[in-house]
């Protein structure tokens, strides 16, 4: 929700969140990862996990003709990937696109839909809730990117970056 309502140039239009049932995806694993995936007894992989089983991109394209897509927990080198509870969607093939895949499968997402009117008001809540930039990237980057929102002027179109 952060990062559909965190560019004020947009606040003029709808913003949208896929929500994808990663559990679900699993049924279009290959055998080999959904073997990793079902004996480790998670929903997701890890880089070890991914590892055991392939160490590299043509390998994991070659286990399957049909593009498939996972979830990985990323190791948390960083207070980023750690703050954001970071999961992140890996195609199997370089040339597919998550978006293409999720609209052959259907069943797997919803998609909400951010009303424009509502933008500032989600806002404010989030930051209520201290789900803003200088959490979400910590240092710097993200004092300076929080602080511009906060004191940038409510109206789109008075907005000029």
């Amino acid at each position: 929700m952060h990062f559909a309502t965190s560019d004020l140039t947009k606040f003029d239009r709808d913003g949208s969140i896929f929500c994808v049932n990663y559990v679900k995806t699993n049924q279009y694993l290959p055998g080999g990862l959904l073997k990793v995936i079902n004996e480790e007894g998670s929903n997701t992989f890890t880089a070890g996990m991914l590892d055991s089983v392939c160490e590299t991109l043509a390998e994991l394209e070659g286990m399957s003709l049909d593009p498939f897509v996972m979830f990985l927990e990323p190791p948390s080198l960083d207070e980023r990937i750690t703050n954001q509870y970071a999961l992140f969607s890996l195609m199997s093939n370089s040339r597919a696109e998550l978006g293409s895949w999720l609209g052959k499968n259907s069943e797997l997402y919803f998609k909400i839909i951010i009303p424009r009117e509502l933008k500032w008001e989600i806002r404010d809540k989030l930051d209520q809730a201290n789900i803003t930039e200088r959490v979400l990237f910590p240092g710097l980057e993200g004092l300076s990117q929080w602080l511009k929102r906060l004191y940038s002027p409510k109206n789109p179109s008075t907005i000029h970056f």
